[in-house]
């Protein structure tokens, strides 16, 4: 009996140290504290009057704080993430064009908690335009361009599938005289923003099918418009199936009504030829025809 027992109690000094070796070690992380006070700051740069949005660079500042942060996890909204330990970055958009982007930061603090913030910013970037064509278009600082009158084309239409005047190309001077009187100018800023100036002499020429979208009526005519606020235009690659055989590729939109020296309706122009002094353009009207005009230096 009394070996019985002394076997019993070795089998439960056993089980007692085999439980004992067995049990999982714990680790201890401390208190789980939640950021506090979470902050999301952004600075566009460039932002003044003339541009709300920024000056067209992209860039923006972001500040992030809070109490018991590790580090951030910052989303910048156009499909990039970033992890950001200090919460500061300068970071650079590069959509090109006025676009809306929300920002969404993790703040991280022990053990893995997380408070978020959120935050919506409208940011313009401007189209890196090949240095070429901003040297051409502006001469390096401002130029003044005119109808070429004298050109066969000068004013011509398509069909919307191809890149020439099929239909009809103006001979030299035979269009309306208010065709022919305006002075476009293209002005470019520090950083390559282009703006449009135009002097029509009070008239521009404006397509019959058109008419209705300057807010007249009535057929092909020149019409009093007031155009000449300067206008920033927005620079981009060409979407219409152009090649380099008959397109620079390049193309920007004109804000408000987008006349340049005659209207179609349309305000997207694409720049099939351009050169030191001669300036061939390319829109889709509001007939859904192609729309050609050709421009020279004064």
């Amino acid at each position: 009996m009394f070996k019985n027992i002394i076997s019993l109690s070795a089998f439960f000094v056993s089980a007692v140290l085999l439980f004992t070796g067995c049990k999982k070690t714990e680790y201890s992380f401390g208190a789980i504290k939640a950021p506090t006070g979470l902050t999301l700051n952004t600075v566009i740069a460039g932002v003044d009057a003339s541009n709300p949005n920024g000056n067209g660079t992209g860039n923006v500042a972001i500040t992030v704080a809070a109490t018991n942060a590790i580090t951030y996890n910052i989303d910048f909204g156009d499909g990039k993430t970033q992890v950001v330990p200090t919460g500061k970055i300068n970071y650079r958009y590069t959509t090109p064009g006025t676009n809306e982007f929300t920002i969404v930061v993790n703040a991280i603090g022990t053990g893995g908690s997380i408070s978020t913030i959120s935050k919506k910013i409208t940011v313009f970037v401007a189209f890196e335009i090949p240095t070429a064509i901003v040297t051409a278009l502006t001469g390096g600082t401002s130029k003044t361009w005119v109808t070429d009158k004298g050109a066969v084309g000068h004013f011509g239409v398509g069909p919307a599938n191809e890149f020439a005047p099929i239909w009809y190309a103006a001979t030299p001077d035979s269009r309306e005289a208010c065709a022919y009187d305006d002075e476009i100018s293209f002005s470019k800023d520090a950083n390559n923003n282009i703006t449009m100036t135009i002097d029509n002499k009070g008239q521009s020429f404006a397509i019959g099918a058109a008419s209705a979208f300057y807010g007249f009526s009535g057929g092909d005519a020149c019409f009093a418009m007031s155009i000449a606020a300067p206008r920033k235009l927005s620079f981009m690659d060409a979407s219409t199936g152009s090649t380099a055989a008959n397109s620079t590729r390049i193309a920007f939109t004109v804000p408000g009504n987008g006349i340049i020296n005659f209207g179609t309706g349309g305000t997207s122009y694409e720049i099939l030829a351009i050169s030191a002094t001669e300036l061939s353009l390319r829109n889709i009207g509001i007939d859904g025809n192609s729309w050609y005009q050709k421009l020279k230096v004064k």
